[in-house]
Order: structure tokens, then sequence, then C-alpha cells
């Protein structure tokens, strides 16, 4: 049994498909003044899901091991964040389009005994996206809540040329590195 410190829906799917149980109990951590002092996607999400980390130990403990993750979408050394408004979801997505596009997650591990930190990349070559079908998508707003306006398994999967790396990293949790590492889970 593991505590996953994410409300994300993604994440838990991830862990129930892989047979891990958990129970999920999201902590508040404020991202954005990360943004300040980390600029480099590698460095923020390291930072963010570290941050995420002590507020759940502070919060729960360590009576049960606890996961805590964080995803960025970034195109070259520039974040993707979540989209404001529906401009701003058509930039981002404008430059994924035909564009190599990474998608980095940092997943921590800690029990009493441990603490382990894992860096993992999946890379997407995207070919050209359709300008009428990306005003579509703007127009139902899937892109909303969403690091870098879309899910590699929604709007931008048609797109996909190349993928190099592991889905479950661009899903936000790589669930086969987390059984490497738990393996009592």
């Amino acid at each position: 049994m593991i505590r996953l410190v994410s409300a994300s829906p993604t994440r838990a799917k991830l862990l129930h498909d892989a047979g891990i149980e958990f129970i999920q109990s999201p902590v508040d951590f404020d991202e954005e003044e990360l943004l300040k002092k980390y600029t480099k996607p590698k460095e923020f999400v390291c930072a963010a899901a570290r941050g995420k980390l002590d507020a759940a130990i502070k919060r729960y403990g360590l009576d049960i091991p606890i996961v805590a993750a964080d995803t960025v979408v970034a195109v070259g050394n520039e974040i993707l964040r979540k989209a404001k408004d529906e401009r701003e979801a058509l930039e981002i997505l404008r430059k994924q389009s035909g564009n190599r596009v990474d998608i980095i997650t940092c997943m921590i591990y800690a029990d009493k005994e441990r603490t382990v930190e894992d860096l993992d990349i999946t890379s997407y070559i995207f070919a050209s996206f359709d300008e009428e079908d990306l005003r579509r998508y703007i127009a139902s707003g899937a892109w909303r809540g969403k690091a870098g306006a879309c899910m590699v398994e929604g709007f931008c999967k048609k797109y996909i040329r190349q993928m190099h790396g592991r889905q479950s990293t661009a899903m936000g949790l790589q669930v086969e590195r987390l059984r490497e590492i738990a393996k009592d889970i």
C-alpha cells in the first residue's frame, strides 16, 4: 500500500491498472512560485515533486510509503504550463505542432528507510496539427487543466509520428520504475 499525493485521475488509473494498492491523498502545494526560481524543465519538475513530497510528509508522516510526482510538457527548454484561456491554449498547441515535445516526470518514493527520486522523459515527434481540427479542439474546452493544453492519449494522439520513452511517464507516473523501487508493494 502506498499513499499517492496527487489528485490526478490519470495517475490513480495507472496505479490501479498496475495492480498497486494505494490511497489517494492530494496535498496543497503552489508550484507557481517555483517558476521564478527554476526555469529549466528538469529542474522545475523535480523541485515541484520535492515540494509535494515535503508537504505530504508534514501532513501524513511516513506510516505508509508516499509517492509524489510532477509532470511538465516542454518544447526545447520552454515549459508549457496549463493554458489560462483559449488564446493561450492555441499558442501552446501551435508550439507543439510539427515539433518534438518532451514530457518530463519526476517521481519520488519515500518510506521510513529511504527516498528515491526518479526523473524520466518521454519524447514525441508530432506532425503539424490541422488548423481546423485544432480550432474544434480549442472550442471543445478539453484542453482546460492540461499541461501543454492536451494529453497524448487525447487530441495529440493522431498526430504522433514517433515516441521515445514510456507511455506511463507521459501520463504522469512511471509505474514500471515504481515497481522496481518498491518491490514489496
